[in-house]
């Protein structure tokens, strides 16, 4: 990971603790890259509720942890489902640390599950907006600078099992990260000749803040007699005989913003333990 030092990366929707990007955040922070911590900051519509969300007090304290591995950390508040708020943070980026060399588009919404018959508009455009939208306008946004600086970059966004196979009760959910799928074999094409790698990684289930709500969630949905049943359910037909981890996740960005990968792009790399094989 010699390669990484000295970079800089912005991971979207980093502002929650044992959360993904997180993960990511230390794991790169590690390599020696310098870091912006990224998340909505505060509460501002149903679809972004106090629970769900990284607070700017949140986001800090995670900032303040990472500064403590002797890279440079900076936070900055961003709603994705702005392109305008999304250049910003781009351009916050540069500004704060002098380039852009690494875009996570980790934020999204997995806590909006309802039967099909259920699921509103509302509940709809809030999962596509934030999951999908989000993620186009975090790569062009870093696209527009990196293709300016003209040495390359890594775009990857953290899609899911969901990605690649269907989920009841997840309509919104599995359809956004589908969408990833196509969104990075187009601008993988459009971006290669800039020496601009665009990946996904595809976790299966990791149970982070959210993770733990969504196995609250569906051992209901089964009917499981508790969630440790519904855990050890899962674990059983994952072939490695465990959920993911939030590490596992965050090994596999680190690897693909190396030079060891510098040649795989419009890839949607499972992260599942052999659950996923597709």
């Amino acid at each position: 990971m010699e390669s990484l030092k000295g970079k800089t990366a912005v991971i979207t929707g980093s502002g929650r603790r044992a959360g993904l990007g997180e993960a990511i955040a230390q794991r790169l922070a590690k390599a020696g890259v310098n870091i912006v911590i990224s998340d909505i900051g505060a509460p501002k519509d149903a679809a972004t509720g106090a629970e769900h969300i990284g607070s700017t007090d949140e986001m800090e304290s995670i900032a303040s942890d990472l500064r403590e591995m002797g890279v440079k950390v900076s936070t900055q508040v961003c709603d994705v489902r702005s392109l305008e708020s999304v250049r910003g943070l781009a351009n916050h980026a540069v500004s704060e640390h002098g380039s852009l060399d690494i875009w996570v588009n980790n934020a999204g919404i997995g806590y909006i599950m309802k039967p099909l018959l259920d699921v509103t508009e509302e509940d709809w455009r809030a999962v596509i907006d934030v999951n999908l939208t989000g993620a186009f306008f975090g790569v062009k946004a870093a696209a527009e600078i990196m293709t300016k600086q003209g040495k390359g970059g890594r775009i990857i966004n953290i899609a899911s099992q969901a990605a690649k196979s269907g989920f009841p009760h997840a309509q919104a959910y599995t359809s956004s990260k589908h969408g990833l799928v196509g969104l990075v074999r187009s601008a993988a094409v459009e971006l290669g000749g800039d020496d601009i790698t665009v990946n996904n990684v595809c976790p299966n289930h990791v149970t982070t803040g959210l993770g733990a709500w969504q196995n609250e969630y569906f051992a209901k949905v089964v009917g499981a007699d508790s969630v440790e049943d519904y855990m050890k359910a899962m674990a059983a037909r994952i072939p490695m005989g465990r959920p993911g981890l939030p590490e596992d996740t965050a090994n596999a960005v680190a690897w693909l913003c190396s030079d060891e990968a510098k040649y795989i792009t419009a890839e949607s790399m499972n992260v599942s333990g052999g659950e996923e094989p597709h």
